[in-house]
């Protein structure tokens, strides 16, 4: 079977069917989760806290991507790969296209990830119209945890509310095929998807996003530290590795996952 394509996922979104993600940084996890059907793969730079061992994203390098990329495109044939665009890789324009031509050509990656709002809209535009497919990421954005004060829930108040639609629009009409929200309330993140022609994932995002992502290590309850509050260990309630994934799957597909628990206000 062929990899799954951005038609796929926007042609579940027209018929209302939920997308599945989950991060993999490896051949041997990107291959369970292939077989459990997910729908994409998402090389995070959140392996340098999961696989590091760092205390954030920031010190992840094209270099730690690109490597982690090849791994799970060796593992995995089905899902739609996409790779996370680490901090300061695209500050500006010029920058985001090389480092991109290199997650894309030497990572094999099918589409980057890149976090921010409408000061990328540049360069979002720059990548589409050079064939790159772009996944933007609003809400809480990692690389800019130091700017925001710390893992806050972020569209809270009617003008960070503003701000995050605003944004939204305006990624999506730059050109983005794809959009994360995470940690947002659920009742924005819900007015966000409608108002969006493009899939909208979410992650502490309420249920009614189009889709949701977990870090895998989230999923299996092995996350260093204190795991997020919209996280879920399906692992504990299943006792396999193979059968946490599937019972994501199932979970985010029926719409019983997120529940209230795992959304915010």
């Amino acid at each position: 079977m062929s990899r799954r394509t951005l038609t796929h996922l926007h042609k579940l979104k027209a018929k209302g069917e939920k997308i599945t993600c989950l991060t993999a940084y490896d051949a041997s996890f990107a291959r369970l989760i292939d077989q459990a059907g997910i729908d994409i793969l998402l090389v995070g730079d959140s392996l340098g806290m999961v696989i590091q061992g760092h205390d954030s994203t920031l010190p992840v390098t094209v270099d730690d991507m690109i490597y982690h990329c090849q791994q799970v495109g060796r593992g995995s044939d089905q899902a739609l790969l996409i790779v996370d665009m680490p901090f300061m890789s695209y500050a500006t324009p010029r920058t985001a296209f090389e480092s991109a031509a290199r997650l894309m050509g030497d990572g094999q990656a099918q589409m980057v990830k890149l976090e921010g709002g409408d000061w990328l809209t540049e360069t979002v535009q720059m990548l589409t119209e050079r064939g790159i497919p772009v996944c933007a990421h609003l809400g809480l954005t990692p690389q800019s945890i130091h700017q925001l004060g710390g893992y806050r829930v972020q569209g809270r108040t009617d003008i960070g509310a503003e701000c995050l639609r605003d944004d939204a629009v305006a990624l999506q009409s730059a050109g983005a095929s794809l959009l994360i929200l995470e940690c947002v309330p659920g009742n924005l993140a819900t007015e966000i998807t409608a108002l969006l022609d493009i899939p909208v994932i979410g992650i502490g995002a309420g249920v009614e996003c189009d889709g949701q992502v977990l870090v895998l290590y989230d999923l299996l309850g092995i996350t260093p530290g204190k795991r997020p509050s919209f996280s879920k260990d399906f692992l504990q309630e299943t006792g396999s590795i193979p059968a946490a994934i599937e019972a994501f799957s199932s979970a985010v597909k029926n719409g019983t996952f997120p529940g209230p628990e795992q959304t915010f206000e």
